[in-house]
């Protein structure tokens, strides 16, 4: 009985069913559509590195046994041609020759190879007439046969079939493999950054049995050993904070993060995050860090600050960013003075005038940081750091230490989204609590992003924690940064509903 997941052969569309048919028709044969090795000595890029500048019909005695993907195919009478690619996209022409291969072996290959199938051929590295790096094929044997025909190489993928079938995204788009390749060196810089500033990378816990560090809804699980709730860790504030405590006083983490939120160009439900902090730093110590930081992967990655970004246009991160205070910014937008100490009721009549959508329990803060967002940040394209937050909407952030109802902390904005956020880090242990209590009360009154009270964080607290700095900053959001893509094209395998 077939399985109702597996189509009936004759349910497949006419391209399918030939490539089954050949598939059986290399069993039959005697040969293997999927062996478990193939005799290859070295690679695409490796004989395109060593072989640059060959003239025209050139030869050089160096056999080799390459192995790719046939990517264009030319069959003609006694002579046949190919093209693979392998690795990051390097591409080599083969070429089959009536009186290098045989008939037989000739033959086989009009008949049983398509494109999209992984070749393993050997011979002779050579140039062809036209001056085309070339290997002269003695033998070649199947590697893979591709049952599914590959998307129309001329005709580009829309963005939900790349991010669906990013296998095959990967195999017809030079940018898609290059943002895989991206990541990487964007990772490595940074810790490189780290490294040569005396940080230490930790790992803290994904499963946690308490949500904390961020306002923001969690993913619940179910540990069975221990019978609890758990949850997705949404931040690894608390438990880097606890490192400091404990005396590792330069601390970074590059992890993942899970928010039961929504997503759209700028987030994903599963993300990457970076988060550091540093002992005796405050937040304009961090802002410099996080420039430093930035700078550094860019130049890293396209060696120099000024840009130009895949998709068009051009990026320029150079010189020293811009900090604006949050209160005189949406004062300065709404035409009057906007304080700690304006009336809720004031905030809330400005929301109205401008169709701005907010719940009606939204507290102080939270207004004043939806008039900045709907008359601020989106204007923001050069790198700015937006500084001096709302109080009630920070908790784990240190009071400011000379404006009353703010903290210290401030948000990087590029080209309109959040990019990072950093802080002087709230190190008192009663005001925390206080903090977090406040916390835990919104949480009861149906605030689902509210953090709950973590006793075992302050009692580290209770223990000394020195004067620190702390970022938070989205490394996918960092490559949208440095690519201009939005974050779904950041990331490799991002979360998408099932089709």
């Amino acid at each position: 009985m077939t399985d109702e997941l597996t189509p009936e052969v004759d349910d497949l569309p006419e391209q399918m069913q030939v490539r089954r048919e050949k598939r059986a028709a290399i069993l039959e044969s005697g040969s293997q559509a999927y062996p478990v090795t193939v005799p290859v000595t070295t690679t695409v890029a490796a004989v395109r590195a060593k072989y640059p500048h060959l003239v025209p019909e050139d030869e050089t005695g160096d056999i080799v046994g390459v192995a790719g993907r046939v990517m264009f195919m030319r069959n003609t009478g006694k002579l046949c041609f190919a093209q693979i690619q392998a690795g990051a996209g390097e591409a080599l022409q083969i070429m089959l020759s009536l009186d290098r291969v045989g008939e037989e072996a000739l033959e086989s290959w009009k008949s049983l190879v398509d494109i999209g199938d992984h070749v393993a051929v050997e011979g002779e590295v050579i140039s062809s007439k036209r001056g085309e790096l070339s290997v002269m094929t003695d033998k070649w044997h199947m590697a893979a046969k591709a049952l599914r025909p590959l998307p129309n190489l001329h005709k580009p993928l829309n963005e939900e079939t790349r991010v669906r079938q990013r296998y095959a995204d990967l195999i017809v788009r030079d940018t898609a493999r290059h943002i895989a390749r991206l990541r990487p060196a964007v990772m490595r810089s940074l810790r490189d950054s780290f490294l040569k500033r005396d940080y230490i990378e930790v790992e803290t816990p994904m499963l946690q049995t308490m949500h904390g560090g961020a306002a923001a809804r969690p993913f619940v699980t179910k540990s069975n050993a221990f019978d609890m709730e758990l949850f997705l860790r949404i931040a690894p504030e608390l438990f880097l904070k606890r490192c400091v405590v404990g005396g590792i006083e330069r601390v970074f983490e590059i992890n993942r993060n899970f928010r039961n939120e929504g997503a759209d160009s700028t987030h994903s439900p599963e993300f990457a995050m970076l988060e550091f902090y540093q002992a005796y730093a405050d937040y304009n110590d961090m802002a410099d860090l996080t420039q430093a930081l930035i700078q550094e992967a860019a130049l890293a990655v396209h060696g120099t600050l000024n840009y130009e970004l895949v998709e068009g246009g051009t990026r320029d991160l150079s010189g020293d960013w811009e900090r604006i205070s949050v209160f005189p910014a949406v004062s300065e937008a709404v035409g009057q003075e906007i304080t700690p100490a304006t009336p809720i009721e004031t905030l809330r009549a400005l929301c109205d005038a401008a169709e701005i959508s907010y719940d009606p329990k939204a507290i102080h803060g939270k207004l004043v940081e939806e008039l900045l967002e709907h008359y601020v940040v989106e204007k923001l394209v050069r790198p700015t750091f937006v500084i001096d937050y709302p109080v009630d909407t920070s908790p784990l952030v240190r009071d400011h230490r000379t404006i009353a109802g703010v903290v210290e902390k401030w948000d990087l904005y590029i080209d309109g989204y959040e990019a990072g956020t950093g802080y002087s880090e709230l190190v008192d242990p009663i005001i925390q609590r206080e903090r977090l209590v406040a916390q835990a009360a919104l949480k009861d009154g149906g605030d689902s992003e509210a953090m709950q009270l973590d006793e075992d964080f302050l009692r580290a607290l209770e223990y000394g924690m020195p004067p620190s700095g702390g970022v938070g900053m989205g490394v996918d959001r960092l490559l949208m940064t440095l690519t201009g893509l939005n974050i779904r094209e950041t990331i490799l395998f991002p979360l998408v509903k099932p089709e």
